[in-house]
């Protein structure tokens, strides 16, 4: 469900706009407005600016949408190896910084600050249930939240905390060679072993049947 992005807010410093991370995601909502809040907060933590490789390292405990602010936001992505997921299905995130040594956990609270209302309305409007009044009732009470979430002071609903970890590994680079079934290539680490011959994990699991 796409909510306006007109509840953003002017970019902080150098890191970057609500809106910008909206475009980035596709759609605004209360996910996403944590996630830049989170972000931002890390940064300004660890006292470092969007890296270009991979001098900073994310480590989210979900995979919903406040992902993508902390993509956009902190450099820290999929492509390059410097954002893992571990999904847990909590909102809280760790980020390393290779350069000075340090880590700082941030974990979101949002308690108060998405209308109660929204719950008794989601589950018809995901569902497609929902009359037009309730999806424009829906769309109203989500800018409220993402704007109570972007204006709210930063220890109403956040916690930042320095942690003590070792240096996440760092990306690694692999060959590639065909896969001996379908002939696609594949990174040569990811492949299996399948009646003496080299193949890749969907080949592998269509034989096995597992």
């Amino acid at each position: 469900m796409c909510i306006s992005s007109s509840a953003g807010e002017p970019a902080r410093g150098n890191y970057g706009s609500y809106e910008q991370a909206v475009e980035f995601h596709g759609h605004s909502c209360g996910g996403l407005a944590s996630g830049y809040r989170v972000a931002v907060a890390a940064l300004k933590a660890l006292g470092v600016e969007r890296p270009k490789d991979e001098e900073l390292v994310a480590i989210a405990e979900t995979n919903a949408c406040g992902v993508d602010a902390i993509q956009f936001i902190t450099g820290c992505t999929a492509g390059k190896g410097n954002l893992i997921i571990h999904d847990y299905g909590k909102h809280a995130f760790t980020f390393y910084c290779r350069k000075s040594n340090k880590a700082v956990r941030v974990v979101t609270s949002l308690d108060g600050f998405l209308p109660e209302e929204m719950n008794s309305l989601r589950p018809k409007v995901f569902s497609g249930h929902a009359t037009e009044e309730e999806k424009a009732r829906y769309q109203e009470l989500a800018h409220q939240g993402v704007h109570a979430i972007l204006s709210a002071p930063e220890e109403k609903i956040l916690k930042i905390q320095f942690v003590d970890m070792q240096p996440p590994q760092k990306a690694r680079i692999f060959q590639s060679i065909p896969c001996e079934c379908c002939g696609e290539m594949v990174a040569d680490a990811k492949t299996r072993e399948l009646d003496g011959k080299r193949v890749c994990m969907p080949c592998y699991l269509s034989a096995t049947n597992q």
